[in-house]
């Protein structure tokens, strides 16, 4: 046998380094489902390939990238970071560390949000703010499905709004980005609808050290007063700036709702509900403000 063929006889197969893979993530089922996404964007192939192609060898350059993305998703960094994107609604919407990777409960406030656009007629084209953006999730699901809004987004954080700026120009959607804490970037501005995805976990709940969660920023994930004080402090300032008929939806914990929907009534909303997700989990609250007399 030649040093050539040895040498390639050597360089494992694409099966070899997927169960090296998973062995190195015994006691870490997610990491271990993630090999072959992992190697399947390393060899920049779709996963079925790896199927069909066990035997083969992929070259140095394409190992040294799989143990890279392997080591990184080992220390816990989600899948999403990894590669770079995550689907949400009917886009693929760039994500990096800088915002939370969309999960795909928050399409349920998309939904809500929409049937509310539907109940206005849009002449003229009413207006929706999307408060604490991050990637733009919300915010960009809304403008492809209502291009007649007009739609603001704010988030405090100037790297989540480029993230969101980016998406935004990707996708060729338009949305009015603005910098500042809530309704700050907002004064003496009313909406037709208000929709936020705030941080809700309590700062001492065990899932902000999960797997993945743990990477995603703390300051997207968790809040005080039990997880409930950046949704009072939309709560009580929405009225501010709500039309009236106007609506305000929130999302928030599985256990959550009774205290939203006080924080709601106390600010003097109406019509106040709770809707559950497609786990059966209570996800989304809102309220609409008194028509006017």
């Amino acid at each position: 046998m030649s040093a050539v063929a040895a040498m390639d006889h050597a360089t494992p197969t694409v099966d070899a380094l997927l169960a090296a893979a998973r062995q190195r993530c015994a006691g870490n089922r997610a990491a271990a489902h993630d090999c072959g996404l992992l190697l399947a964007l390393a060899l920049g192939v779709p996963r079925a390939w790896l199927l069909a192609h066990g035997e083969q060898r992929p070259d140095g350059a394409a190992r040294a990238r799989f143990e890279a993305l392997l080591t990184r998703r080992l220390a816990a960094e989600p899948m999403a970071y990894l590669r770079g994107w995550q689907d949400f609604w009917s886009m693929e919407l760039a994500v990096t560390p800088d915002v939370l990777v969309p999960r795909p409960e928050t399409e349920l406030l998309v939904q809500l949000a929409l049937a509310r656009m539907g109940e206005r007629e849009s002449s003229p084209p009413g207006r929706l703010a999307d408060l604490g953006t991050g990637s733009g999730a919300i915010a960009l699901a809304l403008a492809s499905e209502r291009p007649d809004w007009r739609i603001l987004a704010t988030d405090r954080s100037a790297a989540a709004l480029s993230v969101a700026a980016g998406n935004a120009r990707r996708l060729g959607l338009s949305v009015e980005l603005r910098q500042g804490d809530w309704f700050a970037p907002l004064a003496g501005e009313r909406f037709c609808i208000l929709v936020s995805n705030p941080p809700y976990i309590a700062p001492d709940d065990a899932c902000l050290t999960s797997d993945g969660v743990c990477r995603e920023p703390r300051t997207a994930l968790a809040a005080a007063n039990d997880g409930l004080a950046d949704l009072a402090t939309i709560a009580a300032a929405a009225p501010q700036h709500l039309l009236p008929g106007g609506w305000l939806l929130l999302e928030h914990g599985a256990d959550q709702g009774p205290a939203v929907r006080q924080l709601l009534a106390s600010a003097g909303f109406e019509a106040i509900a709770t809707h559950t997700d497609l786990a059966g989990r209570p996800r989304v609250t809102l309220g609409q403000m008194p028509c006017a007399n």
